[in-house]
């Protein structure tokens, strides 16, 4: 690992995670009773950087948050963080970003309904008010829970300044053309990459199959399909793997993801091989699922360390 932490800046939402776990999952009509209610922080952007921070990176997160009750809690998680508030932006006329999660309390697999809330009033100019820190950044993170216009923005100013961009396409919805032109790494699983490329994704051909189309029609450089337990496959206009994970046991899958890309970028930034890099991020996710929660349920860099070794032979760092 480098003498100085690796810098981060993570443009994205920040929610508040209102989640039911219960035995099993209501069809229409049902009622079921759950086993218990938990409030917490979450959010694809909070959860990435969080998950960054705890594995070794220095992260700057460019957020927005509404006037309301809701925004305690991700205040309160950014202060015991040690997280900066510098570039959280607070929206007068819309509350803060929030998801409903129902997770089985069987399997640990989850639904999610979002609501953006404050998270679709990211402007440019509160992403490019940060655009030193990206400048200084060693790579750069964002995903699609928050404005399209904040997305373009950060690409834009990193590529300005030649920093690495990784996007993860979550969650998977129409996007304006041309919104993905100077993504470097782009990070689906399989249902965003079916969504994105045309192919279903089930195995390492499709995936192969799916990579060729999203580096062709997108023009991004790197594709990284997560595949759940089958692990992870890497393409880029040389070389493809598939790289198996940890086997953990789920007790909530909500921010594997979100986990997954935060250790990601942390392995990249540090300047990792690309095999390297992707063992790392599967480590940190497969910690994530083991805990309830999301932005709370990411895994601190020992831990890391460790399953690394215990699973792929050796410490990484």
């Amino acid at each position: 690992m480098k003498n100085n932490r690796a810098k981060i800046t993570v443009v994205g939402s920040i929610n508040v995670d209102m989640t039911a776990f219960t035995p099993h999952f209501p069809v229409d009509g049902e009622t079921v009773v759950g086993d218990r209610l938990q409030f917490g922080p979450g959010g694809k952007g909070l959860n990435q950087a969080t998950a960054a921070s705890r594995a070794g990176g220095e992260v700057i997160m460019v957020a927005k948050i509404g006037r309301d009750f809701l925004s305690s809690v991700a205040l309160d998680h950014f202060r015991a963080e040690g997280m900066s508030e510098k570039y959280l932006a607070i929206a007068d006329d819309v509350g803060t970003g929030s998801a409903i999660i129902e997770v089985s309390s069987v399997s640990g697999e989850n639904k999610i309904i979002i609501l953006k809330g404050a998270n679709e009033r990211i402007t440019a100019a509160e992403v490019l008010a940060a655009e030193d820190e990206i400048a200084g950044s060693d790579i750069v993170l964002t995903q699609l829970e928050s404005s399209f216009e904040s997305v373009r923005a950060l690409i834009e100013a990193a590529n300005k300044h030649h920093v690495p961009v990784v996007l993860n396409p979550a969650p998977f919805q129409s996007v304006p053309d041309g919104l993905f032109d100077g993504v470097d790494y782009f990070t689906p699983n399989e249902t965003e990459a079916e969504y994105f490329s045309g192919i279903k994704v089930t195995d390492e051909v499709s995936a192969s199959k799916a990579a060729n189309k999203l580096m062709e029609n997108l023009g991004v450089k790197h594709v990284i399909i997560t595949l759940g337990k089958k692990g992870v496959y890497y393409k880029d206009s040389e070389h493809e793997l598939l790289v198996p994970p940890p086997v953990m046991k789920a007790v909530d899958t909500t921010g594997a993801g979100d986990s997954f890309n935060g250790g990601l970028c942390v392995a990249l930034s540090e300047g990792k091989d690309i095999k390297t890099a992707l063992e790392f991020a599967n480590c940190t996710a497969a910690i994530s699922v083991t805990r309830a929660g999301a932005a709370p349920a990411m895994a601190k860099r020992e831990e890391i360390d460790a399953l690394y070794a215990s699973f792929y032979g050796t410490k990484e760092s």
